[in-house]
């Protein structure tokens, strides 16, 4: 029996959000582990990475969940675009799909939540940290603190474009699970 053309586009819409979810999971995974601020203050060295902040942490655990399920669900998707038939469509399997998106985006929301507040938090919080370091006027402190500045901020802009990218993500985890939601009701 041929497939629909609405049939059709939802499937490829479906190979499609699963595509760009993995590539922006992964996107946001890279840049949130390789972003790091390195500051020396007089004879010592400070180190600022994704460890040092526990909502960077849960963003990356979050990627790192999401990850591995995307990717398991690509094949089901490449079947269902090039065939027009869910691969193991029984009751179990759609329902561990249409959970499975559901958690999944959930997930990822909060991790965008989490990395998205702490940024910002982290942010003003070292704009407070400058006007408060300007108005003591101590020799030479708005200069090192404004070499620290620039090294932070272009920290917590690359925490900003990963959190970025993992919003990308849940948007597209959340049109996947709209389709999930729309192949269960069938």
């Amino acid at each position: 029996m041929p497939q629909s053309s609405g049939s059709k586009a939802l499937a490829i819409t479906s190979l499609v959000v699963r595509l760009l979810t993995l590539i922006f999971l992964l996107a946001s995974l890279i840049v949130i582990a390789t972003d790091s601020a390195t500051m020396k203050i007089d004879f010592t060295e400070v180190k600022i990475r994704l460890k040092n902040v526990y909502s960077y942490r849960y963003m990356v655990s979050v990627a790192v969940i999401g990850l591995p399920y995307t990717f398991l669900q690509i094949p089901f998707a490449v079947h269902y675009a090039c065939t027009g038939k869910r691969l193991g469509a029984h009751d179990g399997l759609l329902k561990f799909e249409f959970f499975g998106d559901k958690v999944i985006s959930y997930l990822l929301a909060t991790g965008v939540g989490a990395a998205f507040g702490a940024t910002f938090d982290l942010k003003k919080n070292l704009d407070d940290l400058e006007r408060l370091v300007r108005r003591m006027n101590i020799y030479g402190s708005a200069l090192l603190f404004s070499e620290i500045r620039s090294k932070l901020d272009d920290f917590f802009n690359l925490a900003y474009v990963s959190a970025g990218l993992l919003l990308l993500g849940f948007l597209c985890s959340g049109v996947s699970s709209i389709i999930s939601s729309l192949a269960l009701s069938k």
